[in-house]
């Protein structure tokens, strides 16, 4: 068979057609990301990741030829529901990832999974599909949106912090990242505050936060919205008064290449860090520098892991490419080494790993970046699992 690898870039008011020869000749992937506002940068890790995971297994999934198509959602659910339609409807995709903000994809969630398409979550994590609502054909290959929050928390209670304040954006992803803080942290919330997204003017918040007595702050603020809190925190002078506290979402790599030195000792938590001694992941870091001019983010990573994924459960069984419960069977067996190490899923097709705690500090070569310093939890089991009655293959 001729190989045939067709990549679309396109947003929704100016779609570039994918035309592949024949739909039995190629496995289609549709990658819905946030291109466009203040969540781009978050959407293009995703998908440069991807696509570095793709090139990495040699332009095909588990041998199989590909035809990926990229839209961008622009961070809004219409945009998402329009861009979902086409690919289900028209487009026909076999698997849907890429969806950054969780307030885009619970929308069009039903859609997908009603068609019998499979997704695999890059990044957003909702509880919706972790506890009683868990579905065949949803997988995250990231984490449930508490987990890393959670890990937070403990730490937090850990460095014996009395009072913290809390802020996020008002949306499911906010609302899940400080319900997963609580969840461990012991200590008093001084407040708890939910900003609008995209929001990028601080000073009323900055301002009640230095009235609240906290001696720490949380905050939960991903792409641009994190960007101008952490600038306006630091000119403020709340940043030396306070200790700061935050997911490794608002302090990944996207984050430190617009702010730089001055975010230097914030410490922040995930699954995933550019010095994770494994070679999956050594390979990744450079050659994604290699490629792209840039270290990459925790959100590389996971896209990076969801190709890998595709690759590995088209490798398993090669009727996977063809037949969704060959592929929701292969995929559920992880049949790959992710750049975390190993990867095994839960039962919620959420993944059970370990959450260490980083610190943005200069690497090897001297740049800004993050490094372990701490693991907070080995094997962890997301907190909704148990209600979830899928059982493990």
């Amino acid at each position: 068979m001729k190989k045939q690898v067709a990549f679309c870039m396109s947003t929704l008011a100016l779609a570039l057609a994918c035309s592949p020869a024949s739909s039995q000749e190629v496995f289609k992937v549709g990658l819905l990301t946030t291109l466009s506002g203040p969540g781009a940068a978050i959407g293009a890790e995703i998908r440069d990741g991807f696509e570095l995971g793709l090139n990495h297994s040699g332009g095909k999934l588990g041998g199989v030829d590909v035809a990926l198509t990229v839209l961008d959602d622009q961070q809004k659910p219409m945009e998402g529901r329009q861009a979902v339609d086409r690919l289900v409807k028209r487009d026909k995709v076999d698997v849907i990832t890429g969806m950054a903000f969780s307030n885009v994809l619970l929308p069009v969630m039903p859609t997908i999974l009603n068609s019998d398409t499979v997704y695999i979550s890059a990044n957003t994590g909702p509880a919706d599909y972790a506890g009683e609502r868990c579905h065949p054909n949803f997988f995250s290959v990231s984490w449930q949106n508490e987990d890393i929050p959670a890990a937070m928390g403990k730490y937090v209670t850990d460095q014996a912090h009395k009072k913290v304040y809390l802020i996020a954006p008002h949306y499911p992803g906010g609302r899940e990242s400080i319900e997963g803080f609580k969840r461990l942290f012991k200590g008093e919330i001084a407040d708890e505050v939910y900003v609008k997204v995209g929001q990028m003017d601080y000073a009323a918040e900055l301002a009640q936060m230095r009235a609240s007595g906290a001696d720490a702050v949380f905050f939960f603020l991903p792409g641009g919205m994190g960007v101008s809190f952490i600038k306006q925190l630091i000119n403020s002078g709340l940043s030396t008064q306070l200790a700061v506290y935050t997911p490794g979402f608002s302090a990944d790599q996207d984050t430190i290449a617009a702010i730089g030195e001055s975010m230097k000792g914030m410490a922040n938590a995930a699954q995933w860090s550019p010095d994770l001694d494994n070679p999956v992941n050594k390979r990744f870091v450079a050659d994604f520098e290699k490629t792209y001019g840039r270290l990459p983010s925790m959100y590389a990573s996971q896209g990076y892991d969801a190709a890998l994924l595709l690759d590995g459960a088209l490798k398993a069984d090669p009727k996977a490419a063809t037949d969704r419960e060959a592929l929701r069977k292969a995929l559920r067996s992880a049949p790959f080494e992710s750049v975390r190490g190993a990867f095994a899923f839960n039962n919620n097709q959420y993944p059970v790993q370990t959450y260490y705690m980083r610190e943005v500090a200069p690497n090897d070569k001297g740049q800004m970046s993050n490094k372990i310093v701490s693991t907070v939890f080995e094997q962890f089991q997301d907190h909704f699992a148990p209600q979830c009655k899928m059982e493990k293959s």
